[in-house]
């Protein structure tokens, strides 16, 4: 016998819970809410830990709560990651032991971040996998009293917090495995401008460089960097942002239906191979109407999908038709984006800027057969309000490069 039993469990406590339970709440007001969430705090507004807490003086730390269990009703069990899942019996067990029962369950549990390869460097507390609230508490610390950062990464994330960093006139050094910050996902003319911008404010961007290991020396640092080249460095503190892998814990060894990078399965009601577990956020695979089935890390998802599969659970007969977008916002410019966004496929750059091209424009990113090209994804690189534009530029399929340069301006 579990010790508690919900209407609607939750397993997660992040933006896609906070979304999930509110979703519920527009169907259901009555029914009982638990969120069970491996984080020991409420929900917060996850995408300011590395943009508006540190770019914004008006935004506060006040503001990230996002207040889920007042808005809800909702039960709020923190500090508590799943263990074990018992789909016949509808019980999860924690690692603390805890069984909660359940009659419908979503799982927002979100992703767990990358990490270098090097014993006990995230213990010693002189090493963060950046991703949480504490994290950003940590973090702050250490720039307050001017400390000699790396950011290890070439994500958006790490781009985020080396710019970050250096706008608290701490020593920055982003260290990229690659040639030049999100080479994945940017063009080579945009990280480029983007390596300059940083460069100009402050960060110093290390290229072509692979942390293979190194060592915290003593307890009260540095921290060593051993590079593959040979290279070595020493921080204060390390940040690593090298992306996630879905957090399904227990629930592809409970026989949910997964893909081999452990996303869960679900249909266009977000609804996973057992008819009363449903899945939202970083760990679904999902029918994207555009994109097909498809697995998206980014808040505007989270957000999204959370809201629709609690509506789901809750009973609406509807189908989650969002595709997603996401943004990232470095010194003077932003970008938003929709899709999947592949440097290495096919391109049409529309460069719409007055003095500088680079200002502003579009990205079209596909597969280029001759004079078309099947548009997978849309870069909107300081283009603002162009997001359903882009989303119909995609669903277009192929489409003359000719008729993409102006189309969206």
């Amino acid at each position: 016998m579990s010790e508690k039993r919900y209407d609607y469990l939750i397993l997660g406590a992040g933006m896609a819970a906070d979304a999930a339970a509110r979703g519920i709440r527009e169907v259901d007001p009555d029914g009982t809410i638990g969120i069970l969430g491996r984080e020991t705090t409420e929900p917060v507004a996850r995408p300011a830990l590395s943009k508006k807490l540190w770019t914004d003086p008006e935004f506060t730390l006040d503001q990230v709560w996002l207040g889920t269990a007042e808005a809800t009703g909702a039960e709020l069990v923190l500090g508590e990651a799943a263990d074990d899942v018992d789909l016949s019996a509808r019980v999860v067990t924690t690692e603390g032991g805890r069984e909660v029962g359940y009659e419908r369950l979503l799982v927002t549990t979100g992703g767990d971040p990358r990490t270098l390869e090097v014993d006990d460097w995230y213990d010693s507390g002189r090493v963060i996998a950046f991703r949480t609230i504490h994290d950003y508490w940590r973090l702050r610390e250490y720039a307050a009293a001017g400390a000699r950062v790396a950011v290890v990464g070439g994500s958006f994330i790490a781009a985020e917090i080396a710019a970050a960093l250096a706008q608290q006139d701490v020593e920055a050094h982003l260290i990229c495995r690659g040639p030049a910050p999100m080479a994945s996902i940017l063009p080579p003319r945009v990280t480029g401008r983007l390596t300059e911008a940083m460069e100009r404010h402050g960060v110093r961007v290390v290229t072509d460089a692979e942390v293979r290991t190194g060592e915290v020396e003593g307890s009260e640092g540095p921290v060593r960097l051993d590079m593959a080249d040979g290279r070595e460095a020493r921080y204060d503190l390390v940040v690593t942002g090298l992306g996630v892998d879905p957090a399904t814990g227990p629930l592809a060894d409970a026989g949910l239906k997964v893909v081999d990078d452990g996303g869960i399965v679900v249909d266009e009601r977000l609804r996973t191979s057992d008819p009363a577990v449903w899945a939202a956020g970083d760990v679904a695979v999902y029918p994207d109407q555009i994109l097909g089935r498809t697995r998206i890390e980014h808040v505007d998802h989270a957000q999204e999908s959370g809201k629709a599969a609690g509506r789901s659970m809750a009973g609406a007969d509807e189908s989650y038709t969002h595709t997603p977008y996401f943004y990232s916002v470095l010194f003077d410019d932003f970008f938003e984006a929709v899709g999947a966004l592949d440097p290495d496929g096919g391109l049409v750059e529309d460069w719409q800027g007055g003095d500088d091209p680079l200002d502003r424009g579009v990205v079209y990113y596909g597969t280029r057969d001759g004079d078309t090209l099947d548009v997978t994804g849309v870069l909107l690189w300081n283009v603002e309000e162009a997001r359903d534009a882009a989303r119909a530029v995609i669903a277009d399929g192929p489409v003359p490069v000719d008729a993409l340069r102006g189309r969206i301006t």
